[in-house]
């Protein structure tokens, strides 16, 4: 079995992280991950600190394994939520959407593992400086907020700059990208979209339809002009999104068009005003599994591929 210093550093068994996904990553889905050998996060996302505590007492209701929490800093709720991860002592956080500085000692003086997502060479350097156990390179193939760099030339270069473990994130669906993301120099992986379509995840199951249903071609990209670039589903409201961007709607009203949108697909399943966050691996996800069968099934994949039975290698 694959065993790596992430499986130590966390209390995991195999090197494998679910993505914090907003209003879809709640407690069940953590501890259903976690209690599969991987690591399960929560997302936080917009909510209030008071869901988030919610999400956690169930997860620890679910779940005597370690799973963490995931921030996105761009959120108002950011500050309290950050405090509530503090008091109740999560064992891993996780952060994304921004820099996590202004929480560090916070969270380390709580004995929280901090691992971020980062999306540059810059920012694993300065994450590495202000005491993080690890980082996570992720790259512009995956689901939500992305960054400029995909991931086969991100995670070798994050590899390089610091001497942390590295998680590779973005365009990660099967057992062949976690042996890639490994020869290239990662500890460990964390996936969202599949995780997305398991049997315990309890978002809309529209959501899970349309995932099901993706092709490789599935997603697009919006947002770039606000600065803050989405990978989403392709959907009436996401396409307007793209047009919209290169018109004359000022940046103010091309913000409010996606306000609350993310909730409507997760939790409502609305075909046309939601925003089905996912990444490219869509494509390649066409049945729903149960988290443990999913881990298992990638990692025997993996070891198969990085033990030469890739027909291809001789």
């Amino acid at each position: 079995m694959i065993h790596t210093p992430i499986c130590d550093l966390v209390g995991i068994e195999y090197p494998i992280f679910q993505g914090g996904m907003a209003w879809v990553a709640d407690g069940y889905l953590a501890a259903a991950v976690s209690n599969g050998g991987g690591l399960g996060i929560i997302g936080a996302g917009n909510a209030p600190g008071s869901f988030v505590k919610e999400q956690i007492t169930l997860a620890k209701s679910l779940t005597n394994k370690p799973f963490g929490v995931n921030v996105m800093l761009m959120s108002p709720f950011a500050d309290e939520v950050a405090q509530v991860l503090a008091d109740e002592k999560v064992a891993v956080v996780t952060t994304g959407a921004g820099n996590p500085s202004k929480y560090m000692d916070l969270w380390l003086g709580a004995g929280i593992k901090v691992i971020p997502v980062v999306a540059s060479v810059s920012m694993a350097k300065l994450m590495t400086r202000v005491g993080a156990s690890a980082v996570i390179a992720e790259g512009g193939e995956s689901g939500g907020h992305i960054g400029e760099l995909s991931t086969l030339p991100l995670v070798p270069q994050v590899c390089d700059a610091t001497d942390l473990p590295v998680i590779a994130a973005g365009g990660i669906g099967d057992g062949r990208g976690v042996a890639a993301a490994f020869m290239l120099g990662a500890v460990g992986v964390q996936l969202g979209t599949r995780f997305l379509t398991s049997k315990e995840c309890t978002v809309h199951p529209n959501y899970k339809e349309k995932v099901l249903k993706a092709g490789d071609l599935g997603t697009i990209t919006t947002g770039k002009r606000l600065g803050h670039p989405v990978r989403s589903l392709k959907t009436p409201l996401s396409r307007a999104l793209a047009k919209a961007e290169y018109s004359q709607i000022s940046d103010e009203e091309l913000d409010a068009m996606a306000v609350g949108a993310l909730r409507l697909a997760a939790k409502e399943g609305d075909i046309q005003k939601g925003c089905f966050l996912a990444g490219q691996i869509a494509g390649m996800v066409n049945k729903e599994q149960p988290c443990a069968e999913i881990i298992q099934e990638i990692f025997t994949e993996a070891e198969q591929v990085l033990t030469g039975a890739n027909k291809w290698v001789r």
